[in-house]
């Protein structure tokens, strides 16, 4: 009850403190007015003021859309899916953690692509700095290189699917091949030929684990879970042929890079 009382008295001075009468300076007259907030287009006084607003629409545009353009136009989405299947492969339960491998695939994916990145430089970034193309020369000269990587490495059958599903006339050129055709193929050729890394990386630990359990079975240890036993041996063999030097030196050399 002291308690109660205690809250109740609590209450009662707020209450009296918010519900006082105003000082004698607002009592006077003057009345206490709430600011207000003004937003509105304006005529820029001069063409750089217009120009500067719309690079850092772009800027900020460009910003927004960042991961989906690494998921899409790079090989992220094949380094990700691969790194992820090694730790399925080896029965580990979050580990490595998931940051770790995503900044392990956003490093690798970064050295894959840097000369394509090096390219799109020279023949679109540093032409727009200059003053020497518009943005959307630039742009146009920026896609060049990424379709270019984006052809080597999508399959023919995917691509094929696609414009046929599109009911688009048949490319004389690669040029011909709209970008909204050619970003979905080559995101399902990356993840089949992810897919097919990952198969090859389970095959070893799949036998290990069979190995396992058909020595457990023979020794009437059936109720004894076999990861358990093959966890420490995929481990190691795994540490014994280094296996993330080997994956990953194996996901670079199928881009072509070394």
């Amino acid at each position: 009850m002291k308690k109660t009382g205690s809250l109740v008295l609590i209450v009662l001075l707020v209450a009296s403190f918010w519900l006082a009468p105003a000082p004698a300076q607002a009592q006077s007259g003057d009345e206490f007015q709430l600011p207000s907030i003004q937003v509105g287009v304006e005529g820029a006084e001069d063409q750089g003021d217009v120009s500067l607003a719309m690079q850092l629409l772009f800027l900020l545009t460009v910003l927004s859309l960042a991961p989906s353009i690494l998921l899409m136009l790079t090989s992220f989405t094949r380094v990700i899916i691969v790194l992820s299947f090694i730790g399925r492969a080896l029965s580990l339960q979050g580990m490595p953690p998931r940051q770790v491998l995503v900044s392990l695939a956003i490093f690798i994916t970064f050295f894959i692509m840097a000369p394509t990145a090096m390219q799109v430089n020279n023949q679109a970034v540093q032409p727009y700095l200059n003053g020497q193309m518009s943005q959307v020369e630039a742009l146009k000269a920026a896609s060049g290189p990424l379709r270019v990587f984006m052809f080597k490495n999508t399959y023919h059958s995917d691509l094929g699917f696609f414009l046929k599903a599109s009911h688009l006339d048949k490319p004389e050129t690669r040029a011909d091949v709209p970008f909204w055709v050619l970003v979905p193929a080559f995101m399902l050729s990356e993840v089949k030929k992810a897919f097919i890394m990952g198969v090859l990386i389970f095959i070893p630990f799949v036998v290990i684990d069979m190995v396992v359990a058909s020595v457990l079975m023979s020794m009437g240890m059936m109720m004894l879970p076999p990861v358990m036993i093959s966890l420490p041996f995929k481990i190691l063999l795994f540490v014994l042929v280094d296996g993330w030097s080997v994956i990953t030196e194996s996901l670079v050399q199928t881009y072509g890079v070394i």
